[in-house]
């Protein structure tokens, strides 16, 4: 009997070893590449109104652009910096106070943020009264809870002019410029380099256009005033009879390149101008334009 039971006992454990043996090891599988993954839902339409101003932006191929105007050249950046604080919006503690809509200005709001995510999925947060910085916002559906949100006012505040990507101006040294005109009425001034100095009729001006130089090396613009201007609006500009006429020709990357620069009437603290063959009218400050101003007025006496 004690036999038997030892060769019973031995088939058993040989039965189990088998049964291991014959177990796969279990492997995920491979995703099919033939099957479409299902992608999350991502923000692709953000829409904002201050109660006077509406702006509408889409995200295409990547890039957030003025949806009313594709071909606008938009700075992204302030698309982003908005929906990142909306984004945020829920994730702030709540106002506690048991007061009415009504003392938050969220009873019949006219200003909003509307996001639209790519599976057609909406969100409009509305906004209201503004305290400290802040104003008070509550999402559509979930008028209950209330939050006070720093900064989504001065961030839809903005015309669409304030968010366009501004071209970058040349930097001209005396290195890379072959020649400066500068042009008021009939008459005209013309700056050549000659070994890292500057001449005027062979003269050397060097220090007098020291200031000069200094802006030149370092020309931007202030801000957009009018894109795609209308007929009129050079006139109005004070472009169609500018103040000083800046020409320079000058070399980049081994190419013979030009700029015009126009300015023309005073507009708050600084000056509608354009630049050479591009329509729109573009601000620059009067303290960057000061030392051109001042050349155009008195020359190089």
């Amino acid at each position: 009997m004690k036999t038997r039971s030892v060769c019973a006992l031995l088939l058993a454990l040989m039965l189990l070893a088998l049964a291991g043996c014959g177990k796969k090891e279990d492997h995920p599988q491979p995703e099919d590449p033939n099957v479409t993954q299902e992608e999350g839902a991502v923000p692709v339409h953000l829409v904002c109104s201050n109660g006077s101003i509406t702006l509408r932006f889409s995200l295409e191929k990547g890039h957030w652009l003025w949806a009313d105007d594709k071909t606008f050249p938009l700075d992204e950046s302030y698309a982003l910096a908005l929906l990142e604080t909306v984004q945020g919006i829920e994730s702030l503690p709540p106002v506690t106070t048991a007061a009415q809509l009504a003392d938050y200005g969220l009873d019949s709001p006219t200003k909003y943020v509307t996001v639209t995510d790519s599976q057609g999925a909406s969100v409009t947060y509305r906004l209201g009264k503004e305290s400290d910085g802040s104003v008070y916002v509550y999402r559509e559906g979930a008028e209950a809870t209330v939050y006070a949100v720093p900064d989504l006012m001065s961030q839809i505040g903005r015309s669409i002019y304030d968010m366009m990507a501004l071209p970058e101006l040349p930097q001209l040294t005396a290195e890379n410029v072959t020649s400066l005109t500068v042009t008021v009425g009939e008459r005209t001034l013309t700056l050549t380099p000659a070994e890292g100095a500057w001449t005027a009729d062979g003269r050397d001006v060097t220090d007098q256009l020291a200031d000069l130089t200094a802006w030149l090396g370092d020309m931007h613009l202030a801000a957009c005033v009018d894109w795609r201007p209308s007929a009129g609006a050079a006139a109005l500009c004070g472009l169609d009879k500018p103040a000083v006429t800046l020409t320079a020709a000058y070399t980049h990357a081994g190419a013979d390149r030009s700029l015009t620069l126009t300015v023309g009437g005073q507009r708050g603290a600084g000056y509608c101008v354009s630049v050479s063959d591009d329509d729109t009218v573009y601000l620059m400050s009067a303290e960057a334009l000061a030392p051109l101003l001042t050349l155009a007025q008195s020359g190089l006496e």
